[in-house]
């Protein structure tokens, strides 16, 4: 028996002892992939040598005597801290990421080949002026010097997912980062979703006209008057099932849209004037939100150009800073929200499938087939089809088959799919331009996804424009696209594209203060709407108090409304849905259900609407608002509640206020008993405070908002694995909401339904009074690596709302810096 014991204390030691081993030759090789920040390399493609010098945060400062090597250099960075990401980026553009992850990435590849954005991407190069192909080539070359050194010096295949997966990597290519610019605009399109869901709900509904409670327009004065959505029968002989369910699979992280309806993007930009600035020195603030992801899609950088220098955030992949600031004008984006896609129903000619209807009769589809290789299994062969309207899009997609009558496929127009977009030269052209109206005009070459340019500029103006190309459409239009329309009716199809001067512009506004939140910002008439979908109508009565309530305003004022976690809906819809619960009703007994609201309605009546993750009251509001939401719904539209998860604040109050007879949803159709809105309230409450009693314990005030509020960046491929999660993700209670300028946005779905997935991974503040007190931070850290200590440092300040210098001062940026990369040309 000892003897036994013995050789089962050796064999375990000698376990232990090959895990360990093992898990250190796998460190080392992981590591071997960080790369030496102050190493001299010899590279091809440069003119004279280039120094990229990282500070303290990792954040490369380039220098170079020409603008061509300063780009070279940043491709050089990009690389070095980004290369999985980057590939990944290109790989989805390609639709070709099954052919290393299998099956579960089949649908993103359909979707990409069918949408055809890498050709797309090809061809619009030809279609960039010489001056910027030649910015993106000197970048491809920078890219591909780290590539090939990777390979010369074994450098650890330059990051440890390809240890992982082993794709052969062609060289970096011009196309490559016109392919990134396509792929930030499908994350950041949405318009096709709500026609989808839009067409859904009206199918679902007994009464049409309750859609415009369920999905409202944005209210404000002087609202145009919308015309009345037509009936399906009116535009289709045939329509799908009622409460149809979604024929959609789950989707991937890697995929465009992964974050569902409603997550296509969100950000808040303001400007100030001198005029409201306490230094007398132009402000701007802006934080683009985006899906949580580690790393974070954003990059800082500084590139030393002749134009003079720019810092601010990158995307790795192009080589443009996207939100910034020179020495004389500083610049953000917002998510426009302008409507650039339409769905078309196109009728299939009953006797021959491979044509369909057009205006003029029976036309056939362009059509050809494309093979995705799949990791794991058999090749799939696609046919892939055009009509005039655009490409054909599979009922598999967006749940497109839930709205496409029998007989019919349905196409897709939207401004992006074009062989010639130039939006990657509207941010070359703003990195160096100097004034307002050179800002202005360099938007003219964007074509998609539409943003909202912010402006400021160090001689104190400020602007705002619309960016993007807007479809042109007839009048007559017989949805407004607002739903999917019939492809073969003339007045229907779009014109082209309207003009630039045509887009919503803002300029030196009297007031001072230029503010966007994703909010509908002009009322105009149909089809120069702009939208009738608009990203946020909460955030931007927040901002608009911020900044009424000081007369001038200051760097710090720009930071504290840009983190302020204040829900507006909560204070707005919160009295409406509790005004009938507060202080009614007799003591009940401890550890009752009664006694259990009554705390809970006491703790929210002392609320001042602060989503601060150390409070309990967050939690309950956030809880209640989804069960009411459900309670109101799901008896009217069925399974289609389940795509109504996140808590829309101006449905819940048409409905508290009885606008339109919206207080007809408290009644539950299939009851004979007539229940009121209290009623349904009061119900909503007990089972919101039932899941939480039940997930978080029955000690009402020890609840923590923070606790069920978890930011999550996860890895896009490795975040899901067991082995890899710990290693790979990163967690972080916060505090915000849905609708706090601080967004932290969640999904609503089950069973963690109060995730923060989406928020502001950058963060920039820049002051023209005092240049170089500028700050900006992103939400993870700059490098990719895993393994490396630049992974995650940068997250522990974002999420306690801190930022870092955004100076332009090389003297500052060399000072303490943990690396020089020196980069020499060969001979």
């Amino acid at each position: 028996m000892a003897a036994l014991l013995r050789w089962l204390v050796r064999l375990g030691s000698l376990a232990v002892a090959l895990t360990v081993g093992v898990v250190l030759v796998a460190w080392y090789i992981g590591a071997r992939s960080i790369p030496d920040y102050d190493a001299d390399w010899t590279v091809p493609g440069l003119t004279a040598p280039v120094e990229i010098v990282r500070n303290t945060s990792a954040v490369p400062h380039v220098f170079g005597e020409t603008d061509a090597d300063v780009f070279y250099g940043l491709g050089f960075a990009h690389a070095q801290d980004r290369l999985w990401q980057m590939l990944m980026m290109r790989r989805t553009a390609q639709g070709r990421l099954s052919e290393l992850f299998g099956e579960p990435t089949l649908q993103i590849d359909d979707l990409l080949r069918r949408l055809d954005v890498y050709q797309l991407a090809t061809e619009s190069v030809e279609a960039l002026d010489p001056e910027t192909v030649a910015v993106l080539q000197a970048y491809a070359d920078g890219v591909n010097a780290w590539l090939r050194l990777i390979g010369e010096e074994a450098l650890g295949r330059g990051a440890p997912e390809l240890f992982l997966f082993t794709p052969g990597i062609a060289p970096w290519r011009p196309a490559d980062s016109v392919a990134v610019t396509f792929m930030m605009a499908l994350q950041l399109a949405d318009h096709h979703e709500e026609e989808v869901l839009r067409a859904r709900a009206l199918l679902a509904l007994d009464d049409p006209e309750r859609l415009r409670d369920l999905m409202p327009d944005a209210p404000g004065d002087g609202t145009a008057e919308l015309a009345a959505l037509p009936d399906w029968e009116t535009l289709f002989s045939t329509a799908p099932p009622r409460h149809a369910a979604s024929l959609s699979p789950p989707r991937h992280p890697l995929h465009p849209n992964a974050a569902g309806r409603g997550r296509a993007g969100a950000s808040n930009a303001f400007a100030a004037t001198p005029s409201r600035a306490a230094a007398s020195g132009a402000l701007l603030a802006n934080d683009p939100h985006l899906g949580l992801t580690a790393p974070s899609i954003w990059y800082l950088a500084r590139l030393e150009l002749s134009t003079g220098g720019v810092i601010g955030a990158t995307i790795p992949g192009m080589p443009v800073i996207l939100a910034g600031r020179s020495e004389r004008l500083a610049w953000g984006v917002t998510s426009a929200y302008l409507d650039d896609i339409d769905l078309y129903v196109e009728e299939l000619n009953p006797d021959d499938p491979t044509q369909y209807r057009t205006p003029e009769g029976w036309a056939a589809f362009r059509t050809d087939r494309r093979v995705i290789e799949v990791a794991g299994g058999q090749p799939v062969t696609i046919t892939r089809r055009w009509t005039e309207n655009g490409p054909v899009i599979p009922g598999t997609h967006y749940d497109i088959g839930a709205v496409t009558p029998p007989g019919h496929v349905m196409s897709m127009a939207w401004t992006a799919l074009t062989p010639e977009n130039t939006s990657i030269q509207t941010g070359l052209r703003l990195m160096r331009a100097g004034t307002i109206e050179e800002g202005l005009a360099a938007g003219e070459d964007f074509v998609a996804p539409a943003q909202n340019l912010m402006l400021a500029s160090a001689d104190g103006r400020i602007a705002m424009q619309v960016v993007g190309h807007m479809p042109w459409r007839l009048n007559a239009h017989q949805t407004q696209a607002r739903l999917p329309s019939p492809g073969w009716i003339a007045d229907n199809r779009w014109q082209g594209v309207t003009q630039y001067f045509a887009n919503p512009t803002f300029l030196d506004p009297e007031s001072g203060i230029l503010g966007n939140t994703n909010n509908k910002m002009v009322d105009r008439d149909f089809p120069l709407h702009v939208s009738f979908h608009w990203g946020d109508t909460q955030r931007i009565t927040r901002l608009t108090r911020l900044m009424e309530a000081r007369d001038v305003h200051t760097r710090d004022s720009f930071i504290e409304a840009q983190l302020d976690t204040v829900s507006a809906a909560a204070r707005n819809i919160l009295p409406l849905v509790a005004r009938d619960l507060w202080f009614t009703g007799e003591t009940a007994a401890a550890g009752t259900p009664e006694r259990r609201r009554q705390r809970a309605l006491e703790l929210l009546a002392d609320w001042n609407g602060e989503m601060n993750e150390h409070l309990p009251e967050p939690l309950i509001y956030a809880a209640w608002m989804r069960e009411l939401q459900q309670r109101l719904i799901r008896d009217e539209i069925g399974p289609l509640a389940e795509d109504f998860q996140t808590v829309e604040p101006i449905f819940i109050e048409r409905v508290f206020r009885d606008i339109g007879g919206a207080s007809a949803w408290c009644d539950v159709a299939p009851s004979t008993a007539e229940e009121t809105c209290t009623d349904i309230a009061r119900l909503a409450l007990d089972d919101a405070l039932q899941w939480l009693e039940e997930r978080y314990g029955t000690d009402v005030e020890s609840w923590r908002w923070g606790a069920a509020h978890e930011a999550r960046h996860d890895h896009q491929v490795l975040g899901g694995t067991r082995l890899f999660s710990w290693i790979v993700n990163i967690r972080q209670p916060t505090s915000g909401g849905d609708f706090t300028l601080n967004r932290a946005a969640t999904p609503g779905t089950m069973p963690d339904p109060f995730l923060n997935t989406n928020a502001a991974g950058y963060r920039g503040v820049y002051d023209f009074a005092d240049p170089d007190s500028s700050v900006f931070v992103i939400a993870t850290g700059q490098s990719g690596n895993p393994l490396s200590r630049h992974y995650d440092d940068l997250g522990e300040l974002w999420r306690r709302g801190e930022y870092i210098p955004m100076t332009l001062d090389p003297a500052l940026a060399r000072a303490g810096n943990i690396g020089i990369t020196t980069l020499t040309p060969r001979e």
